[in-house]
């Protein structure tokens, strides 16, 4: 078994995957004073997946060069065991449905072979300028994310 990581470790698979796993350790500024994850960090280890997800397929959730942005329309979490301070954890990510102007992430968060949480991420493509409204996502970002789309 590898030493746990001390700070968030990106372990992507190689494309094509279905499957993203990013391997994480809870900090104790994320816990309660009974030592449990505070339940709003589930939904910024899904952030954090998906970011890293982006990262792997050669790409950034903010384009330098481009006015896009990915606003979430939905967020779900289902909470099913507690994490605590120093667990070792791994969010598994998967691209549930892309279609021409959103994107839909499907989570599941476990700790060994025990799940955690589960959640879904609806994002929308929009551009900023000169009023934010909803666009297709470019082909070329498209294109790397297949590799972890559930249809690949």
């Amino acid at each position: 078994m590898s030493p746990a990581p001390d700070r968030p470790e990106e372990t992507g698979a190689s494309a094509p995957a279905r499957t993203f796993r990013y391997t994480r350790r809870v900090e104790f500024a994320e816990t309660d004073m009974a030592g449990v994850v505070h339940f709003s960090c589930y939904l910024k280890y899904m952030e954090e997946a998906e970011h890293a997800l982006w990262r792997d397929a050669g790409l950034s959730i903010v384009p330098p060069d481009r006015d896009l942005g990915f606003p979430r329309i939905t967020a779900s979490v289902e909470y099913h065991a507690p994490l605590r301070f120093e667990d070792v954890f791994d969010v598994d990510v998967r691209i549930e449905k892309l279609s021409r102007r959103s994107i839909t992430y499907a989570f599941v968060i476990t700790r060994g072979e025990k799940r955690i949480a589960t959640g879904s991420v609806t994002a929308v493509c929009v551009r900023h300028h000169p009023e934010m409204r909803a666009v297709d996502i470019p082909a070329d970002i498209v294109s790397r994310l297949s590799p972890a789309t559930a249809a690949s």
